[in-house]
């Protein structure tokens, strides 16, 4: 009996161990087609037996996949459906030795390779004491910065200020950063949308829409898609605003106008947009160009870690 009972017992462990999702957490993902290289992000969980996922593809924001199929070791995430005009885009991910690869799939037709990673957790130890703030723009060119398409660029330095003439690319640092402080000014004007990718790959939007266009997930302050601001404040289009941002890892602190509206709080993974999915390095900051004309930005300051 007791030989049984140890049997049946090896028997569900087994049978527990094949029934694990080796997909279920959060996986960095990079897209390699014909044209392009771009980020993308996935977060699998089970539930109720079923796995689900959420999934942040190039652009847009996060959301829902429509469908996800385990079979084994294959993981089928359907993110867009089947229409009359068009079949169901897929990411097709495959497991072996703890690796994982696939590809972007319309229809049958193989249209990109996938890479993927399982995400950092980024649990940084707080730092003790912080380095003197330090200009990241020089209020007179745009010498520490770069555009991302220099033929769509209409980033000007104007009178100490950085400023988007007109929609076209976005403007990068030249210089890659891991934790830190950043402060900065801005100055929205109505209907404007913009904001700032902090290491290129979370964005902090800035943005004055129209009424009923965007929910706070989506809003001024937001880790945009994923952590909405805590309190709401005072519109301000046309006039001179702060924000301190503090990222340690990936919990982040966003104080607005003196206002603490995100309070260490964890950034799940990318935001639509990143420049990349290499959430271990260091990266750039990235100020949003693509949308609107008019947006300003002055008195940009960092101060990372101090060395002990």
């Amino acid at each position: 009996m007791r030989q049984l009972c140890s049997l049946l017992g090896a028997s569900v462990l087994l049978l527990g161990a094949a029934g694990k999702n080796p997909f279920a957490g959060r996986w960095d993902l990079t897209v390699k087609t014909p044209s392009a290289v771009y980020p993308a992000w996935v977060e699998v969980v089970d539930k109720d037996g079923k796995p689900e996922a959420r999934i942040q593809p190039r652009g847009g924001s996060v959301r829902p996949a429509h469908e996800v199929k385990l079979e084994g070791n294959h993981l089928i995430v359907t993110i867009s459906p089947a229409a009359e005009d068009r079949p169901a885009i897929a990411w097709e991910l495959d497991v072996k030795g703890g690796a994982v690869t696939g590809a972007v799939k319309r229809g049958q037709e193989v249209q990109g390779q996938i890479a993927a990673q399982r995400a950092p957790e980024l649990k940084h130890k707080p730092p003790k004491n912080w380095t003197t703030p330090e200009a990241l723009f020089n209020g007179k060119d745009l010498t520490w910065w770069e555009p991302g398409d220099p033929a769509e660029n209409h980033w000007v330095a104007q009178n100490r200020e950085l400023v988007n003439l007109q929609a076209g690319s976005n403007l990068r640092t030249t210089g890659r950063f891991d934790d830190f402080k950043l402060h900065l000014e801005f100055n929205c004007p109505e209907g404007a949308n913009s904001g700032i990718f902090l290491r290129g790959r979370y964005q902090v939007q800035i943005e004055y829409a129209p009424e009923g266009v965007n929910d706070k997930l989506h809003g001024m302050g937001s880790i945009y898609g994923y952590l909405a601001p805590s309190q709401d404040l005072p519109k301000k289009p046309g006039e001179w605003e702060t924000m301190d941002i503090t990222l340690v890892g990936r919990w982040v602190t966003v104080v607005r106008n003196g206002v603490t509206i995100i309070d260490n709080q964890e950034i799940p993974g990318i935001t639509g947009g990143a420049l990349d999915s290499q959430e271990d390095t260091p990266g750039k900051f990235n100020l949003q160009g693509t949308h609107a004309a008019g947006i300003r930005f002055r008195n940009l300051t960092i101060s990372v870690p101090k060395q002990s």
